[in-house]
């Protein structure tokens, strides 16, 4: 990716990562004041950069954790922060043109006469929580562990037209009884 379209993202995605990471400041109950506690070791750019390249290269959280120099947790949080942003703001094939869904994607690539890469790999996840509504679909039948679907399609010059966001809530696993 060139210099530009990285400036182009953080220009568009920015404000909006800012915006819900400060709805979620709001929501929660203060248990210090304003402007304590830890900063963020991994700002904002730096997030989008490690989502990139996890998209992009399908990088472990190891790896941009090694680079940023935080841990591998920072990372995944960065990545489940940045990769819905990326989802709502589709991809822009060509100046007016955003796919976001993969229908669009579909119909982009049919009438454009392009090929499509697809690719789906299972991700494997912690447990879910017994209560959880939803717990079977993080069951894999093929290789008999808890985890998440994720697809990407690409075109032939690896850009990314579509990634199919995993769950928004990560598998929690039970408290224990005290």
């Amino acid at each position: 990716m060139s210099a530009e379209v990285i400036a182009e993202l953080v220009a568009e995605l920015g404000p909006l990562w800012h915006e819900r990471h400060q709805a979620r400041l709001v929501a929660r109950p203060r248990k210090r004041t304003v402007g304590a506690g830890a900063r963020h070791r991994l700002v904002f750019i730096d997030r989008l950069l490690a989502t990139l390249m996890h998209l992009r290269h399908g990088a472990t959280h190891d790896v941009p954790a090694c680079w940023f120099g935080v841990d591998r947790s920072t990372v995944t949080r960065a990545i489940g922060e940045v990769r819905p942003l990326l989802a709502e703001q589709g991809c822009t094939t060509t100046p007016g043109t955003r796919l976001r869904t993969l229908a669009e994607v579909v119909d982009h690539l049919g009438s454009s006469g392009q090929t499509g890469i697809t690719d789906g790999t299972e991700i494997r996840v912690r447990r879910p929580a017994v209560g959880r509504k939803d717990r079977d679909k993080f069951i894999s039948g093929k290789n008999k562990q808890n985890a998440v679907k994720a697809m990407v399609v690409t075109d032939l010059q690896g850009r990314i037209l579509f990634c199919r966001p995993g769950p928004q809530t990560a598998p929690t696993s039970p408290t224990p009884a005290s």
